[in-house]
């Protein structure tokens, strides 16, 4: 087998190496409400480089097919939606959602050409909102997906979607990177009207604490990376954050505040399309949460700025800020109150993973003691690629228990083993193992 490389990881094709393994996982397509009605308007989807058509049949069901009628290549996003069906404008040939062939009206009526003819076509299943399908071989198809926010009532979650113009791995590493948030999300005014938090001291740790100390975990569902900061004589402040294989991050929270998950989704080498979702496995978030989720000064871009959406892939999800307004720094704010200029933790993270390209040269990188969360990512996802193309492409077990994984903030004793204390936490209502 060849070696594999930082170049590998970011390739996600369909005949690519790493675009073989993450096809072994089920994957996020669109939320439920971007297809409302039976027989509605058909949805452009990009996933994982293959350029797709979902649609809701008469039944309610969803299908996601090829973006090209197989007959001469006209796109099946202008076709009919209609019967159970999507009918092709050019010369009629219709398909449902299983990808079979169920009328070619330019022919003969005597042809059975259409039982012979298939669609390219991937399984849907709808849950927690959110329409997921499988695109690897369907004999090999793990349970469906069984994170926590999927089985929480709509009142106990908030998602939204933003593109990001960069590939998914670049882009997931800035969740792994504890390190930077003194900095890339720091104020220097600390008092900024207007701005209300849940996180009580724990921003204060993260400001005044710039050197965190990781302690890394090898757990049947990821990793869990520890970062470490001291905040009295005999105390010391941990921020566990959780990393689901393959492209899931789970961020700490402090308190009783909603707790955060990111999905830094492939939609092609250099483009991820990106989900975060907050939520309170107990109760409804509260219209005070709901506010500033949608202020757009944390995790979720203000619903007031997208671009006008478009019928292009992820098209309703453009933030307007971006490269070509240079994301709309503020350079007096960046000289008096916040140490980026940039509005926004996502839109921060955001600037700092797309200038560095659309896939950035690993090898000019200088990688220290504070990376260690990134390094051992990157490891892992090398070791398990190599495995899946060691064992004749087996894709990864994945046990459903290992989704109720959480992450963690907690104070402890100095010196305290932290393993100790994070299993019970950092498990909802399921159980999974640390690795030996």
């Amino acid at each position: 087998m060849a070696d594999v490389d930082w170049r590998t990881l970011t390739r996600v094709g369909p005949s690519t190496p790493m675009g073989g393994m993450l096809r072994s996982y089920w994957q996020p397509v669109l939320l439920s409400s971007e297809l409302p009605d039976p027989d509605g308007p058909p949805v452009r989807v990009r996933l994982l480089g293959e350029n797709l058509i979902a649609f809701r049949d008469s039944s309610g069901q969803v299908g996601l097919l090829g973006n090209h009628c197989p007959h001469r290549g006209a796109s099946l996003f202008f076709g009919r939606n209609e019967e159970n069906g999507l009918r092709c404008i050019y010369h009629g040939w219709k398909f449902d959602r299983t990808g079979r062939c169920l009328d070619t009206p330019n022919e003969p009526p005597e042809s059975s050409f259409k039982d012979r003819i298939r669609q390219l076509a991937y399984p849907c299943e709808e849950r927690g909102g959110v329409i997921w399908t499988f695109m690897g071989p369907q004999e090999n198809a793990p349970p469906l997906p069984d994170f926590e926010w999927l089985h929480v009532p709509a009142s106990q979650r908030y998602l939204t979607k933003h593109t990001q113009d960069c590939n998914w791995l670049q882009a997931l590493e800035g969740d792994m990177d504890s390190s930077h948030v003194g900095f890339l999300h720091g104020m220097l005014n600390k008092h900024v009207p207007g701005i209300k938090t849940a996180q009580g001291p724990a921003r204060e740790y993260l400001a005044k604490s710039l050197q965190p100390r990781f302690d890394i975990m090898l757990t049947e569902f990821g990793l869990l990376i520890g970062a470490c900061r001291a905040v009295g004589e005999d105390r010391d402040y941990w921020r566990v954050t959780a990393y689901l294989m393959p492209f899931y991050a789970l961020i700490p929270p402090t308190g009783d505040a909603p707790l955060r998950v990111n999905i830094w989704h492939p939609t092609d080498d250099e483009n991820t399309l990106v989900w975060r979702i907050d939520y309170h496995p107990l109760r409804a978030l509260t219209e005070a949460e709901l506010e500033n989720l949608r202020s757009g000064l944390f995790a979720h871009v203000n619903p007031d700025e997208y671009l006008p959406p478009s019928s292009a892939p992820g098209g309703p999800w453009r933030p307007r800020a971006n490269k070509e307004n240079d994301y709309l720094i503020d350079r007096e704010a960046q000289r008096t109150k916040s140490f980026s200029g940039l509005t926004g933790f996502w839109l921060q993270d955001r600037v700092a993973t797309e200038s560095m390209g659309p896939v950035y040269d690993r090898t000019q990188e200088n990688l220290r003691s504070s990376d260690r969360g990134v390094i051992q990512v990157r490891r892992l996802l090398i070791r398990t690629l190599e495995a899946f193309q060691d064992e004749g492409r087996q894709p990864p077990a994945v046990d459903p228990a290992t989704h109720r994984a959480r992450a963690v903030a907690m104070e402890l004793p100095r010196n305290a083993s932290w393993s100790e204390f994070v299993r019970e936490p950092a498990t909802a209502h399921g159980s999974w193992r640390l690795s030996p």
